[in-house]
């Protein structure tokens, strides 16, 4: 949250060391701080970069789908997801929501023996990849902090949405924080 725009709007306000954003008055308040936007950043930065290091490993790009699963994949747009830079740009067409995936896999691992030994035979095949020591994945997750990306030109997006234009690399020197 830019804090030179407390001087031109009452919706940014300092709150000690850093600034929040007023996006409802009256009750209740709605405010999103400063932390709030780091801790999207970071979480949307990891998916972001985990996604990265697959495409790359399996030489899957563009991808050909990709499934938002869980709660938060359900409920999130993917137009959101993409513009956020949570997930690679993509045809927006190739990603939806796979709801509880992992419910719908236990139940049907549960219920079915032939899916259950199948399911098995998957988990055997699977390559794990440790993002922690992959030296790609900090370079990745590094260019994921920005919104949509730091790098990535999102072509795809960019037919959606009006992205903002790039700053030059003068222009996007680090900037003084309170």
């Amino acid at each position: 949250i830019d804090g030179a725009l407390a001087a031109v709007t009452p919706r940014v306000e300092a709150v000690g060391r850093t600034f929040s954003y007023v996006l409802r008055e009256g009750e209740p308040r709605l405010v999103i701080h400063q932390t709030d936007v780091r801790a999207i950043q970071l979480a949307k930065a990891a998916l972001y970069a985990g996604a990265q290091l697959l495409i790359e490993r399996l030489d899957a790009w563009p991808p050909k789908r990709i499934s938002l699963a869980g709660a938060f994949g359900s409920h999130i747009d993917p137009l959101y997801a993409m513009t956020l830079g949570m997930i690679p740009d993509c045809d927006l067409g190739a990603v939806a929501a796979a709801g509880n995936a992992a419910g719908v896999g236990a139940r049907i691992a549960l219920l079915n023996r032939a899916s259950r030994a199948e399911i098995e035979d998957v988990v055997r095949r699977i390559e794990k990849i440790e993002t922690a020591i992959e030296p790609r994945f900090q370079e990745h997750f590094v260019a994921a902090m920005a919104i949509p990306n730091k790098i990535g030109p999102f072509p795809n997006l960019a037919k959606a949405v009006t992205l903002p234009e790039r700053k030059a690399p003068a222009e996007a020197g680090r900037r003084r924080r309170r």
